[in-house]
């Protein structure tokens, strides 16, 4: 995703107080000076996560987890909190025509001046880092929401929406970790099928609007949509856009661009099937030559890939499956062929054959960047459940997963590389219960299911924190399950790094090499 450079001329105090998104560029080969090597890790100071409206069905059933992780050099101060946003400006046409305008299904609470209202109360607010708070709301009318956190309660600061539709469009368990804002996003996994509605919510936290453009990829290219330019997104609001009212050409399976003009947003796209229940698809990593979709869960019936590269150089990739036992090479699948700009889809089937998995790729011979996710189904005949599993990036120092409970969660973790050694810690319940932490050694080219140890006395729910302890890079992505009237209901959320710190270095050294 897009990150400005941030110019920094003050001294590390200052520049610790503002760098919530900061994170370092590509690091340089091993064995080289640079001012990276010689910074310190401080915690950021402030952070923000956006989530959005959860549903317009009128059975929903949705859940809020917030939780931060206890991380050292804090201090004492700060807070997190989650406060409405107006679900669409009240000037959006309600049909999804004129340009710039998507076809919302919110009860247009905004009136495009948000940034001039006062401040919604907050409806989530943490007590302490450590402890997770949880939420609920019920029915179609729960609001997106714009949350903040800052000092102790920033580092690492996870929200999870849950939401449980008992029947319609859409039936089954829908999950998405609510993310941060920023200006480039990729969904590769959306669809304008005659059974599918699939909406891309965005959401924006500033005191100024948003402008942003909608690309949509299929499989001959870039498909014609002047209504998907110049979107105008008032501050502190959500807009869901219909994805096929932003084209009329019917495709199995899109890619979504979300490139931000003006300002920022935060994004996700919520893809609702009717037959085959539905979810919330995560924007994918950045685009990148080799990619890792972790968590696919044994009993998958079928699984498809969806990938994308946004030049016009083709790429070849090496399928790889890392299995509890080491890398497999699916028969028949062997490589797969993205030809640039075009959208392209592979039913990999029952790949995984009863065994938990993860999907590597790897370019078989120059490197060309690409975006990818993974649709995949539970259940046969009419008791099918749909989730996606976005390309991601490691777990890297440290990543949360929250909204657990004692039973229904199973932590995936894949080492394509050499082996791992990562520690996972339960946390202490939202209404009690001991923290317990166990280390785990993850093979190398395997992937492991964990079935993680609850805290003791657990009353509630809890949060599980990954951190890697050495050895490769380790990819991750949690579980959750449930049972809908027979169906397999199921939502997977990947564990990238928190970045909840950020490279600060030496007062002397050159500061360029921050990125915000």
């Amino acid at each position: 995703m897009n990150r400005t450079t941030l110019s920094l001329i003050a001294g590390t105090t200052a520049l610790a107080a503002v760098t919530g998104f900061a994170a370092l560029s590509a690091p340089d080969a091993p064995g080289t000076d640079t001012a990276a090597e010689a910074a310190a890790q401080l915690p950021v100071e402030r952070t923000s996560l956006l989530c959005p409206a959860p549903s317009a069905s009128d059975l929903a059933e949705t859940s809020y987890t917030s939780f931060t992780p206890v991380t050292k050099g804090t201090g004492s101060g700060g807070k997190a909190e989650l406060r409405e946003a107006a679900e669409e400006s009240a000037d959006a046409p309600a049909d999804g025509e004129g340009k710039g305008k998507g076809k919302g299904k919110g009860k247009g609470k905004g009136d495009g001046k948000s940034g001039e209202d006062k401040p919604a109360k907050p409806v989530l607010t943490s007590e302490e880092p450590g402890k997770p708070v949880t939420g609920d709301s019920s029915g179609g009318d729960a609001p997106a929401l714009v949350g903040t956190a800052d000092g102790r309660f920033a580092p690492g600061w996870t929200v999870q929406e849950t939401t449980e539709v008992a029947a319609g469009t859409g039936r089954g368990l829908q999950g998405v970790n609510c993310t941060a804002p920023d200006t480039d996003f990729w969904f590769p996994g959306a669809s304008t099928d005659a059974d599918r509605t699939d909406y891309v919510h965005l959401t924006n936290p500033d005191d100024s609007a948003a402008v942003v453009d909608l690309e949509l990829y299929g499989k001959d290219g870039a498909l014609k949509s002047a209504v998907g330019e110049g979107i105008t997104v008032p501050p502190h609001s959500s807009e869901p856009v219909l994805l096929s009212t932003l084209t009329g050409e019917r495709q199995t399976n899109l890619t979504v661009h979300v490139n931000v003009r003006s300002g920022r947003v935060g994004a996700a796209v919520q893809a609702l099937d009717d037959k085959l229940g539905g979810d919330w698809l995560a924007a994918s990593t950045d685009p990148s030559g080799s990619l890792v979709l972790p968590g696919i869960p044994e009993d998958a019936t079928s699984v498809r890939l969806v990938a994308f590269t946004p030049g016009d150089a083709d790429a070849d990739l090496k399928v790889r499956l890392a299995s509890p036992s080491g890398p497999i090479t699916p028969a028949g699948h062997e490589t797969v062929h993205v030809k640039g700009g075009m959208t392209s889809a592979v039913d990999l089937g029952d790949v995984t054959r009863g065994e938990a998995g993860s999907l590597v790729l790897t370019p078989t011979d120059r490197s060309v960047p690409v975006v990818a996710a993974l649709r995949v189904v539970r259940g046969k005949g009419d008791k099918q459940e749909t989730a996606f599993i976005p390309a991601t990036r490691p777990v890297g120092t440290r990543a949360t997963s929250a909204d657990n409970s004692r039973k229904g969660s199973t932590l995936s973790l894949t080492a394509p590389g050499a082996a791992a050694t990562v520690k996972v810690t339960a946390s202490a319940g939202s209404e009690g219960g001991t923290p317990v932490s166990k280390t785990y050694t993850i093979k190398a080219g395997t992937t492991q299911d964990i079935e993680p140890q609850a805290p003791g006395g657990l009353k509630g729910t809890y949060a599980l924190t990954v951190e890697t302890v050495s050895g490769g890079p380790v990819y991750g992505a949690r579980t959750l399950t449930a049972s809908e009237g027979g169906v397999p209901a199921f939502t997977v959320q990947t564990l990238p790094d928190d970045r909840g710190t950020v490279a600060v270095p030496e007062a002397d050294e050159d500061l360029s090499v921050l990125q915000r």
